[in-house]
């Protein structure tokens, strides 16, 4: 699998499971919309006081699904972070072209977007037989 071909799938979708843990390290699981940026980085909005928003800063540790409705899944383990500056607003226009809306949540006090670096990825392809499926890390991309 190459780092475009993963890309293109990830822009198909727009939703994500993402898990993370809390400070006591029970698992917590949310639904997030997500944009992908030509580098592979996973970005969201989130309010600052949402658990997802508190766990990531106490553990930056994330695992996202992708893409179950055909029987096509991506697995991803990654760090997340709060990106600020530069780099907040480049990502943040990536992510307002797949939700427009976001622009509007700018409003809203608190809100702040994570970013998601990944360090382990899963591609599962269930409609053949047998499955296909790939893991990597983003370094073996290419």
């Amino acid at each position: 699998m190459k780092r475009d071909e993963l890309v293109w799938f990830l822009r198909r979708n727009r939703l994500a499971v993402q898990a993370s843990a809390a400070p006591d390290g029970s698992p917590q699981a949310a639904v997030v919309g997500f944009a992908v940026s030509d580098d592979l980085e996973i970005v969201f909005d989130t309010v600052e006081t949402t658990r997802k928003s508190l766990n990531l800063r106490a553990d930056p540790r994330i695992a996202l699904v992708i893409g179950w409705d055909d029987a096509i899944t991506v697995q991803i383990e990654g760090l997340a972070d709060f990106p600020d500056g530069d780099e907040l607003t480049r990502l943040q226009e990536c992510y307002f072209r797949v939700y427009p809306d976001g622009r509007d949540r700018l409003s809203w006090p608190g809100i702040t977007h994570v970013r998601v670096r990944p360090t382990w990825v899963r591609y599962s392809d269930f409609t053949q037989e047998p499955p296909h499926v790939v893991e990597v890390s983003p370094a073996q991309l290419g």
